[in-house]
């Protein structure tokens, strides 16, 4: 049996389907206000029998402040893939980032201690990555640097890591992933796909920074290929293309037949900081305008793939590709 954590996410819900073209047997956490009608309705996107798919996943509520229910999920488990997590990066989600994704990591892998869990496969991001290699690019080895400062998102996924890393020392079998911006099918309320192409298709400017891509499709293989051939001890970091954040846009409004994107200048940024330093007193709202949020959408930092790629001798589908299928997914959903 496999347990899935974050199985309702635009990740989780395609590493569920990985497993069970392979024949494992699934068990994935939810809540009880999960939609779990969105979830299958979203497999038609992957497959062409859904429901088929959909009925053989055992679903179970599971409180991760509740230890008697975290043992209970695990019973007679033997692989876990841990994707649930907050994602913010408005200051006022920091308390409840901090509980969910360094928390329950915590409780999840203590959990695992004298059960019958012997893997784990933990998915962190590329936001815990600082400093570059020889070619100027981020990898596995730029380890996360405290003096810099960080969104309370990184700093979660960074802590969460270094629970996971206790559970290795300790002898549980693990794998870091640290995947991009994740391109992905469904839950397009909250989903980052459903949020780029509405934001791009919506709004005409942008920043002048980039960040790096990946397709829920690769990350899904990739897990699951890790943990399959028992990769373990190491993290591996998971994108198709770095890219600006102008030249994502002008493939989503090409692709939705609208003109190019505007970059807004950094200097409007800078004064717009300013602004709210002076008026946040006032109107909450501008909490989301600070430093560390104005740095991250106007630096662009170019993010290596090499590792994987020899590790799995693996193929990432192109950013265009990614955004082609998933938008057009977006798309039919929307007129429906």
């Amino acid at each position: 049996m496999i347990f899935i954590t974050g199985g309702t996410g635009i990740l989780g819900r395609v590493i569920i389907l990985e497993l069970l073209k392979r024949g494992k047997k699934v068990r994935a956490a939810k809540r009880p206000t999960s939609r779990l009608q969105e979830v299958k309705s979203s497999f038609k996107f992957y497959v062409e029998n859904p429901e088929d798919y959909f009925d053989k996943i055992e679903w179970t509520d599971v409180d991760f402040d509740d230890e008697d229910s975290l043992k209970n999920a695990l019973q007679n488990v033997e692989e876990v893939y841990h994707c649930a997590a907050k994602i913010s990066f408005h200051p006022d989600d920091k308390k409840e980032m901090y509980k969910t994704n360094i928390g329950y990591t915590k409780n999840l892998l203590y959990a695992c201690e004298n059960s019958s869990v012997k893997k784990f496969c933990f998915v962190s991001s590329i936001a815990v990555l600082d400093g570059l290699n020889e070619n100027r690019e981020m990898d596995e080895n730029s380890d996360y640097n405290p003096k810099i400062n960080h969104s309370a998102y990184s700093v979660a996924k960074h802590f969460s890591e270094m629970e996971v890393w206790r559970a290795s020392a300790e002898g549980l079998k693990t794998v870091i992933v640290n995947p991009g911006i994740i391109i992905g099918s469904g839950n397009w309320k909250q989903g980052s796909g459903g949020v780029l192409f509405r934001n791009f298709q919506k709004n005409k400017f942008t920043f002048s920074g980039g960040v790096s891509y990946v397709d829920v499709r690769d990350v899904a293989k990739i897990c699951v290929e890790l943990m399959d051939k028992n990769i373990f001890g190491e993290r591996f970091v998971l994108v198709s293309e770095s890219m600006k954040y102008e030249d994502f846009g002008n493939i989503v409004r090409k692709k939705s037949g609208q003109k190019p994107v505007k970059v807004i200048p950094d200097f409007l940024l800078k004064f717009a900081l300013f602004l709210s330093f002076i008026f946040k007193p006032i109107f909450p709202k501008l909490k989301i305008i600070n430093k560390t949020n104005v740095e991250s959408v106007t630096n662009f930092n170019k993010v290596s793939n090499q590792k994987i790629k020899k590790t799995l001798d693996y193929e990432f589908i192109s950013v265009e590709g990614s955004v082609e299928f998933h938008l057009r997914n977006y798309e039919l959903d929307q007129k429906e």
